[in-house]
């Protein structure tokens, strides 16, 4: 059973309240074409709290009304991401991307994805065609760097959390950690907004 089909304590409002607080996907900034940015943190993810219906009716209430009906491109940021935390299962993201309206795949141009690691490459190379179309695989763009993230879109109208900007830099400094190959010292990074849902979730939700 895929984490994200364990929405454990939390109620269906709770789960949308989550992930609004924890600003997983944000619709801000434009790429260089003057497109809108739907960007993505996947360490912020609560894959093991929000169920595939509750990030479905999120995805279609709040975040894709914001896209319009115009072109758009995806930044995924893939820093930090833990499986056991933040991946919700091959299943549960074939059935969010099933969902998509057709006018937003149509739409979509680009998919840039940033600092994939070699699992995450591997990964989609041999599972991506199966589980995506070949639309949506096509658009896919690996960003290894934010220099060559900042080539496609805007700099100045995009925040980035403060733990992709130190760990880019540590790329810097290891670059074969971009091929799976850990660094000997530890990394410290900026924790993500907290997500104890009784401290954060205890009260009622108001319809």
């Amino acid at each position: 059973m895929s984490n994200i089909s364990s929405s454990f304590t939390l109620s269906q409002c709770q789960q949308q309240h989550l992930l609004e607080k924890l600003d997983v996907f944000n619709v801000k900034g434009r790429d260089k074409r003057g497109r809108n940015v739907l960007l993505i943190i996947g360490k912020y993810f609560p894959a093991r709290m929000v169920s595939s219906e509750v990030l479905k009716k999120y995805l279609e209430e709040t975040i894709y009304p914001k896209l319009g009906a115009k072109p758009f491109s995806v930044v995924y940021v893939h820093t930090d991401v833990q499986k056991s935390e933040n991946f919700p299962g091959i299943s549960v993201l074939r059935s969010v991307y099933d969902a998509i309206p057709m006018n937003l795949k149509n739409n979509l141009e680009f998919v840039y994805f940033l600092h994939p690691g070699l699992q995450a490459r591997l990964f989609l190379a041999t599972f991506g065609r199966l589980f995506f179309d070949g639309g949506l695989y096509s658009k896919l763009k690996y960003v290894s760097r934010l220099d060559f993230l900042w080539d496609h879109v805007r700099r100045l109208e995009m925040k980035i959390p403060d733990f992709v900007h130190d760990h880019d830099e540590e790329l810097e400094y290891h670059p074969m950690m971009d091929y799976g190959l850990e660094s000997d010292h530890p990394r410290v990074y900026t924790e993500p907004p907290s997500m104890d849902p009784i401290s954060m979730y205890s009260m009622r939700c108001i319809a």
